[in-house]
Protein backbone atom coordinates (compact mmCIF):
# COMPACT_ATOMS: atom_id res chain seq x y z
CA UNK A 1 0.00 0.00 0.00
CA UNK A 2 2.79 2.36 0.94
CA UNK A 3 4.55 1.68 -2.38
CA UNK A 4 1.34 2.33 -4.32
CA UNK A 5 0.76 5.63 -2.50
CA UNK A 6 4.34 6.67 -3.17
CA UNK A 7 4.00 5.81 -6.86
CA UNK A 8 0.77 7.78 -7.06
CA UNK A 9 2.41 10.81 -5.45
CA UNK A 10 5.29 10.64 -7.92
CA UNK A 11 2.90 10.46 -10.86
CA UNK A 12 0.94 13.48 -9.60
CA UNK A 13 4.17 15.40 -9.05
CA UNK A 14 5.35 14.56 -12.53
CA UNK A 15 2.03 15.67 -14.01
CA UNK A 16 2.24 18.92 -12.07
CA UNK A 17 5.78 19.54 -13.26
CA UNK A 18 4.72 18.82 -16.82
CA UNK A 19 1.86 21.30 -16.56
CA UNK A 20 4.22 23.94 -15.21
CA UNK A 21 6.70 23.34 -18.02
CA UNK A 22 3.87 23.49 -20.55
CA UNK A 23 2.73 26.81 -19.14
CA UNK A 24 6.20 28.22 -19.71
CA UNK A 25 6.85 26.44 -23.02
CA UNK A 26 7.92 28.55 -25.93
CA UNK A 27 5.26 29.10 -28.56
CA UNK A 28 6.36 29.30 -32.18
CA UNK A 29 6.11 32.73 -33.80
CA UNK A 30 6.23 32.67 -37.58
CA UNK A 31 8.14 35.51 -39.25
CA UNK A 32 7.57 35.71 -43.00
CA UNK A 33 10.46 36.40 -45.34
CA UNK A 34 10.32 37.33 -49.04
CA UNK A 35 13.26 37.83 -51.41
CA UNK A 36 14.89 36.56 -54.61
CA UNK A 37 16.60 33.24 -53.97
CA UNK A 38 17.21 32.61 -57.67
CA UNK A 39 18.31 34.71 -60.65
CA UNK A 40 20.38 37.90 -60.75
CA UNK A 41 19.06 39.18 -57.43
CA UNK A 42 19.95 36.05 -55.45
CA UNK A 43 22.56 37.87 -53.35
CA UNK A 44 19.84 40.22 -52.09
CA UNK A 45 17.42 37.40 -51.30
CA UNK A 46 20.09 35.59 -49.32
CA UNK A 47 20.74 38.85 -47.48
CA UNK A 48 17.08 38.92 -46.39
CA UNK A 49 17.06 35.26 -45.41
CA UNK A 50 20.36 35.26 -43.55
CA UNK A 51 20.01 38.66 -41.89
CA UNK A 52 16.62 37.76 -40.42
CA UNK A 53 17.83 34.30 -39.43
CA UNK A 54 20.77 35.82 -37.55
CA UNK A 55 18.39 37.97 -35.49
CA UNK A 56 16.18 34.94 -34.84
CA UNK A 57 19.16 32.82 -33.79
CA UNK A 58 20.28 35.56 -31.43
CA UNK A 59 16.95 35.99 -29.67
CA UNK A 60 16.37 32.23 -29.40
CA UNK A 61 19.86 31.75 -27.92
CA UNK A 62 18.80 34.24 -25.23
CA UNK A 63 15.78 32.12 -24.30
CA UNK A 64 13.20 33.39 -26.77
CA UNK A 65 11.19 36.55 -27.32
CA UNK A 66 9.33 37.76 -24.21
CA UNK A 67 6.05 39.42 -25.19
CA UNK A 68 3.13 40.10 -22.86
CA UNK A 69 4.16 37.52 -20.27
CA UNK A 70 4.62 34.77 -22.87
CA UNK A 71 7.86 33.48 -24.38
CA UNK A 72 7.94 32.94 -28.14
CA UNK A 73 10.38 31.15 -30.39
CA UNK A 74 10.55 33.04 -33.71
CA UNK A 75 10.99 30.93 -36.84
CA UNK A 76 11.52 32.12 -40.40
CA UNK A 77 9.15 31.11 -43.21
CA UNK A 78 10.96 32.23 -46.37
CA UNK A 79 9.76 32.30 -49.99
CA UNK A 80 11.56 33.04 -53.26
CA UNK A 81 9.90 35.88 -55.21
CA UNK A 82 12.36 35.54 -58.13
CA UNK A 83 12.62 39.36 -58.02
CA UNK A 84 9.29 39.64 -59.85
CA UNK A 85 5.86 41.08 -59.12
CA UNK A 86 4.24 37.69 -59.73
CA UNK A 87 6.64 36.01 -57.33
CA UNK A 88 6.05 38.65 -54.68
CA UNK A 89 2.29 38.35 -54.98
CA UNK A 90 2.42 34.56 -54.72
CA UNK A 91 4.71 34.71 -51.68
CA UNK A 92 2.53 37.27 -49.90
CA UNK A 93 -0.68 35.35 -50.56
CA UNK A 94 0.87 32.17 -49.21
CA UNK A 95 2.28 33.83 -46.10
CA UNK A 96 -0.93 35.70 -45.28
CA UNK A 97 -3.57 33.16 -46.25
CA UNK A 98 -1.85 29.80 -45.69
CA UNK A 99 0.91 30.37 -43.14
CA UNK A 100 -1.17 32.96 -41.24
CA UNK A 101 1.82 35.17 -40.46
CA UNK A 102 1.33 38.60 -38.96
CA UNK A 103 4.81 39.95 -39.71
CA UNK A 104 6.85 39.93 -42.93
CA UNK A 105 10.41 41.11 -43.56
CA UNK A 106 11.22 41.81 -47.21
CA UNK A 107 10.85 41.87 -50.09
CA UNK A 108 13.58 43.88 -51.74
CA UNK A 109 12.92 45.59 -55.06
CA UNK A 110 10.05 47.66 -56.42
CA UNK A 111 8.24 45.01 -58.53
CA UNK A 112 7.86 42.57 -55.68
CA UNK A 113 7.22 45.17 -52.96
CA UNK A 114 4.49 46.87 -54.98
CA UNK A 115 2.77 43.50 -55.38
CA UNK A 116 3.15 42.48 -51.74
CA UNK A 117 1.95 45.60 -49.93
CA UNK A 118 -1.73 45.60 -51.08
CA UNK A 119 -2.08 41.99 -49.90
CA UNK A 120 -0.42 42.53 -46.54
CA UNK A 121 -2.28 45.78 -45.90
CA UNK A 122 -5.59 44.04 -46.53
CA UNK A 123 -4.60 41.29 -44.12
CA UNK A 124 -3.38 43.80 -41.51
CA UNK A 125 0.09 42.25 -41.70
CA UNK A 126 3.14 44.33 -40.74
CA UNK A 127 5.75 44.55 -43.51
CA UNK A 128 9.31 45.87 -43.31
CA UNK A 129 10.39 45.98 -46.95
CA UNK A 130 12.79 47.67 -49.34
CA UNK A 131 12.31 49.07 -52.85
CA UNK A 132 12.56 52.58 -54.23
CA UNK A 133 9.05 53.35 -55.48
CA UNK A 134 7.42 56.15 -53.44
CA UNK A 135 4.10 54.32 -53.71
CA UNK A 136 5.43 51.45 -51.60
CA UNK A 137 5.01 53.68 -48.56
CA UNK A 138 2.11 55.72 -49.89
CA UNK A 139 -0.15 52.68 -50.24
CA UNK A 140 -2.63 52.66 -47.38
CA UNK A 141 -1.31 55.92 -45.97
CA UNK A 142 -1.57 56.14 -42.20
CA UNK A 143 -3.98 53.18 -42.26
CA UNK A 144 -1.42 50.92 -43.93
CA UNK A 145 0.86 48.43 -42.18
CA UNK A 146 3.92 48.89 -44.38
CA UNK A 147 7.31 50.31 -43.36
CA UNK A 148 10.50 50.70 -45.40
CA UNK A 149 13.55 49.55 -43.51
CA UNK A 150 16.29 50.88 -45.80
CA UNK A 151 16.94 54.19 -47.54
CA UNK A 152 15.53 54.75 -51.03
CA UNK A 153 17.23 56.89 -53.67
CA UNK A 154 15.08 59.79 -52.50
CA UNK A 155 17.04 59.68 -49.24
CA UNK A 156 20.57 58.89 -50.48
CA UNK A 157 20.54 60.01 -54.14
CA UNK A 158 20.87 63.78 -53.59
CA UNK A 159 23.72 63.35 -51.11
CA UNK A 160 25.64 61.06 -53.47
CA UNK A 161 25.17 63.29 -56.52
CA UNK A 162 26.28 66.30 -54.48
CA UNK A 163 29.40 64.38 -53.42
CA UNK A 164 30.10 63.45 -57.06
CA UNK A 165 29.87 67.08 -58.14
CA UNK A 166 32.28 68.17 -55.42
CA UNK A 167 34.85 65.40 -55.90
CA UNK A 168 34.68 64.78 -59.68
CA UNK A 169 33.98 68.18 -61.26
CA UNK A 170 35.05 66.87 -64.70
CA UNK A 171 31.86 64.75 -64.95
CA UNK A 172 29.25 66.47 -67.11
CA UNK A 173 27.22 63.72 -68.79
CA UNK A 174 25.68 60.72 -67.04
CA UNK A 175 24.43 57.40 -68.47
CA UNK A 176 21.59 55.64 -66.67
CA UNK A 177 21.07 52.03 -67.76
CA UNK A 178 17.94 50.61 -66.16
CA UNK A 179 15.82 47.43 -66.39
CA UNK A 180 12.57 47.84 -68.33
CA UNK A 181 10.36 46.93 -65.36
CA UNK A 182 8.80 48.76 -62.43
CA UNK A 183 12.24 49.34 -60.92
CA UNK A 184 13.51 51.17 -63.99
CA UNK A 185 10.27 53.13 -64.29
CA UNK A 186 10.74 54.42 -60.74
CA UNK A 187 14.51 54.98 -60.74
CA UNK A 188 14.82 56.80 -64.06
CA UNK A 189 12.63 59.84 -63.35
CA UNK A 190 13.68 60.35 -59.72
CA UNK A 191 17.42 59.79 -60.04
CA UNK A 192 17.50 61.36 -63.50
CA UNK A 193 15.90 64.51 -62.13
CA UNK A 194 18.40 64.63 -59.27
CA UNK A 195 21.24 64.67 -61.80
CA UNK A 196 19.53 67.34 -63.90
CA UNK A 197 18.91 69.50 -60.84
CA UNK A 198 22.68 69.43 -60.26
CA UNK A 199 23.46 70.54 -63.82
CA UNK A 200 24.22 67.18 -65.43
CA UNK A 201 23.13 65.99 -68.87
CA UNK A 202 21.47 62.57 -68.70
CA UNK A 203 21.41 59.81 -71.35
CA UNK A 204 19.40 56.68 -70.57
CA UNK A 205 18.41 53.34 -72.03
CA UNK A 206 16.69 50.22 -70.70
CA UNK A 207 17.25 46.47 -71.04
CA UNK A 208 15.29 43.27 -70.46
CA UNK A 209 15.62 42.02 -66.88
CA UNK A 210 17.75 38.88 -66.82
CA UNK A 211 19.90 39.89 -69.80
CA UNK A 212 23.48 38.57 -69.99
CA UNK A 213 24.81 40.37 -73.08
CA UNK A 214 25.10 44.16 -72.82
CA UNK A 215 27.76 44.92 -75.43
CA UNK A 216 25.41 46.47 -78.06
CA UNK A 217 23.78 48.70 -75.43
CA UNK A 218 27.13 49.75 -73.99
CA UNK A 219 28.47 50.49 -77.48
CA UNK A 220 25.55 52.89 -78.03
CA UNK A 221 26.31 54.45 -74.65
CA UNK A 222 29.95 55.07 -75.56
CA UNK A 223 28.86 56.83 -78.76
CA UNK A 224 27.10 59.40 -76.55
CA UNK A 225 30.37 60.54 -74.94
CA UNK A 226 29.21 60.01 -71.35
CA UNK A 227 31.59 60.70 -68.45
CA UNK A 228 30.08 58.29 -65.93
CA UNK A 229 27.88 55.17 -66.05
CA UNK A 230 25.42 54.89 -63.15
CA UNK A 231 24.16 51.35 -62.53
CA UNK A 232 21.47 52.61 -60.08
CA UNK A 233 19.34 49.69 -58.76
CA UNK A 234 20.58 46.95 -61.09
CA UNK A 235 20.84 43.59 -59.27
CA UNK A 236 24.40 42.43 -58.50
CA UNK A 237 24.42 39.74 -61.20
CA UNK A 238 23.51 42.17 -63.98
CA UNK A 239 25.51 45.09 -62.55
CA UNK A 240 28.64 42.94 -62.45
CA UNK A 241 28.23 41.99 -66.12
CA UNK A 242 27.65 45.63 -67.08
CA UNK A 243 30.89 46.68 -65.38
CA UNK A 244 32.86 43.81 -66.91
CA UNK A 245 31.55 44.25 -70.45
CA UNK A 246 31.87 48.06 -70.38
CA UNK A 247 35.58 47.78 -69.60
CA UNK A 248 36.09 44.97 -72.10
CA UNK A 249 34.85 47.13 -74.98
CA UNK A 250 37.07 50.03 -73.94
CA UNK A 251 34.94 52.36 -71.83
CA UNK A 252 37.35 54.53 -69.80
CA UNK A 253 34.92 56.72 -67.87
CA UNK A 254 33.84 56.37 -64.25
CA UNK A 255 31.37 53.65 -63.26
CA UNK A 256 29.38 53.80 -60.07
CA UNK A 257 26.08 52.69 -58.57
CA UNK A 258 23.68 55.05 -56.81
CA UNK A 259 21.67 52.21 -55.28
CA UNK A 260 21.53 48.43 -55.31
CA UNK A 261 24.42 47.62 -52.93
CA UNK A 262 26.38 44.52 -53.89
CA UNK A 263 29.96 45.68 -54.44
CA UNK A 264 31.54 42.43 -53.25
CA UNK A 265 29.47 40.36 -55.67
CA UNK A 266 30.13 42.82 -58.50
CA UNK A 267 33.85 42.62 -57.75
CA UNK A 268 33.69 38.82 -57.98
CA UNK A 269 31.87 38.92 -61.34
CA UNK A 270 33.87 41.72 -63.00
CA UNK A 271 37.24 40.70 -61.59
CA UNK A 272 40.09 43.09 -62.55
CA UNK A 273 37.58 45.11 -64.62
CA UNK A 274 35.96 46.25 -61.37
CA UNK A 275 38.99 48.32 -60.37
CA UNK A 276 37.87 51.88 -59.56
CA UNK A 277 34.16 50.99 -59.45
CA UNK A 278 32.29 52.98 -56.78
CA UNK A 279 29.00 52.14 -55.10
CA UNK A 280 26.39 53.17 -52.59
CA UNK A 281 26.91 50.87 -49.62
CA UNK A 282 24.73 50.17 -46.61
CA UNK A 283 27.36 48.76 -44.26
CA UNK A 284 31.09 49.06 -43.69
CA UNK A 285 32.43 45.60 -42.90
CA UNK A 286 35.85 47.12 -42.39
CA UNK A 287 34.82 49.07 -39.27
CA UNK A 288 36.13 47.55 -36.01
CA UNK A 289 32.58 47.34 -34.66
CA UNK A 290 31.50 45.11 -37.54
CA UNK A 291 33.62 42.16 -36.47
CA UNK A 292 31.00 40.82 -34.05
CA UNK A 293 28.46 40.67 -36.86
CA UNK A 294 30.96 39.05 -39.24
CA UNK A 295 31.87 36.40 -36.67
CA UNK A 296 28.21 35.53 -36.07
CA UNK A 297 27.62 35.25 -39.82
CA UNK A 298 30.66 33.04 -40.41
CA UNK A 299 29.45 30.55 -37.82
CA UNK A 300 26.63 29.59 -40.20
CA UNK A 301 27.69 30.56 -43.71
CA UNK A 302 30.82 31.04 -45.79
CA UNK A 303 31.63 33.31 -48.72
CA UNK A 304 30.76 36.93 -49.41
CA UNK A 305 28.43 38.72 -46.98
CA UNK A 306 26.08 40.92 -48.97
CA UNK A 307 26.05 44.47 -47.59
CA UNK A 308 22.28 44.39 -47.07
CA UNK A 309 22.48 41.46 -44.64
CA UNK A 310 23.06 43.72 -41.59
CA UNK A 311 20.12 45.88 -42.70
CA UNK A 312 17.72 42.95 -42.62
CA UNK A 313 19.16 41.83 -39.29
CA UNK A 314 18.50 45.38 -38.08
CA UNK A 315 14.90 45.20 -39.41
CA UNK A 316 14.20 41.98 -37.51
CA UNK A 317 15.67 43.37 -34.30
CA UNK A 318 13.51 46.50 -34.59
CA UNK A 319 10.42 44.34 -35.16
CA UNK A 320 11.20 42.20 -32.10
CA UNK A 321 11.62 45.31 -29.96
CA UNK A 322 8.28 46.68 -31.19
CA UNK A 323 6.59 43.38 -30.31
CA UNK A 324 8.02 43.57 -26.80
CA UNK A 325 6.87 47.19 -26.43
CA UNK A 326 3.40 46.42 -27.81
CA UNK A 327 2.95 43.41 -25.52
CA UNK A 328 1.22 41.41 -28.24
CA UNK A 329 1.96 39.23 -31.27
CA UNK A 330 -1.62 39.25 -32.54
CA UNK A 331 -2.81 42.87 -32.45
CA UNK A 332 -0.95 44.41 -35.40
CA UNK A 333 -2.54 47.81 -34.79
CA UNK A 334 -0.70 47.97 -31.46
CA UNK A 335 2.50 46.68 -33.05
CA UNK A 336 2.25 49.29 -35.80
CA UNK A 337 1.97 52.05 -33.18
CA UNK A 338 4.91 50.58 -31.28
CA UNK A 339 7.01 50.58 -34.46
CA UNK A 340 6.16 54.21 -35.17
CA UNK A 341 7.19 55.17 -31.63
CA UNK A 342 10.37 53.12 -31.41
CA UNK A 343 12.69 56.06 -32.17
CA UNK A 344 15.92 55.86 -30.22
CA UNK A 345 16.21 52.08 -30.06
CA UNK A 346 19.68 50.90 -31.14
CA UNK A 347 20.00 47.38 -32.56
CA UNK A 348 23.77 47.77 -32.67
CA UNK A 349 24.13 48.24 -36.41
CA UNK A 350 23.30 51.82 -37.47
CA UNK A 351 22.73 53.60 -34.18
CA UNK A 352 19.39 54.80 -32.77
CA UNK A 353 16.29 54.35 -34.95
CA UNK A 354 15.21 57.46 -36.85
CA UNK A 355 12.01 57.52 -38.91
CA UNK A 356 11.34 60.05 -41.68
CA UNK A 357 9.32 60.32 -44.86
CA UNK A 358 6.37 62.54 -43.92
CA UNK A 359 7.08 65.09 -46.65
CA UNK A 360 7.95 62.58 -49.37
CA UNK A 361 5.42 59.84 -48.62
CA UNK A 362 2.84 61.24 -46.21
CA UNK A 363 3.92 58.89 -43.39
CA UNK A 364 6.91 58.72 -41.06
CA UNK A 365 7.72 55.10 -41.86
CA UNK A 366 10.97 55.48 -43.79
CA UNK A 367 13.89 54.23 -41.73
CA UNK A 368 16.86 56.57 -42.14
CA UNK A 369 20.24 54.86 -41.86
CA UNK A 370 23.69 56.32 -42.46
CA UNK A 371 25.36 54.97 -45.58
CA UNK A 372 28.73 54.79 -47.27
CA UNK A 373 30.44 55.16 -50.65
CA UNK A 374 32.77 52.25 -51.30
CA UNK A 375 35.33 51.84 -54.09
CA UNK A 376 37.29 48.88 -55.46
CA UNK A 377 40.98 49.66 -54.92
CA UNK A 378 43.71 47.10 -55.59
CA UNK A 379 41.02 44.49 -56.07
CA UNK A 380 39.29 45.04 -52.72
CA UNK A 381 36.36 47.23 -51.53
CA UNK A 382 37.53 50.22 -49.50
CA UNK A 383 35.33 52.82 -47.84
CA UNK A 384 35.72 56.34 -49.23
CA UNK A 385 33.26 58.26 -47.07
CA UNK A 386 30.06 58.00 -45.04
CA UNK A 387 27.05 60.20 -45.68
CA UNK A 388 23.78 61.09 -43.97
CA UNK A 389 20.43 60.51 -45.72
CA UNK A 390 18.07 63.35 -46.51
CA UNK A 391 15.28 63.53 -43.93
CA UNK A 392 12.05 64.45 -45.68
Amino acid sequence: MHAKKLLGSLILAALGTGAALSAHAQEALKIGGIGPLSGGGTAWGLAVQRGVQMAIDEVNAQGGLKVGGQTYKPELVMYDDKYTATGGRTAAERLVNYDKVKFVIGPIGTPSAMAVVPITNQGKVIVLSNGYAPDILKQGGANGYNFRSMNSNIEFGPAMVKWLKETHPQVKKVALIVPNDATGQVVLPTLGQTYKDNGYTVWSESYERGSKEFTPLLTRMMAQGVDILDLNLNAPGEAGLLVKQARQIGYKGLIWQVGGPGIDEINDIAGPNAEGFMSYDVFDFREPGAQKFIDAYKKRWSGVINAQTPGWYNSAKILFKALENAGTVTDTDKVRTALENISGYDAGIYGPVVWGGQKAYGVNRQLLNKFWITQIKDGKPQTITSLTPVKE
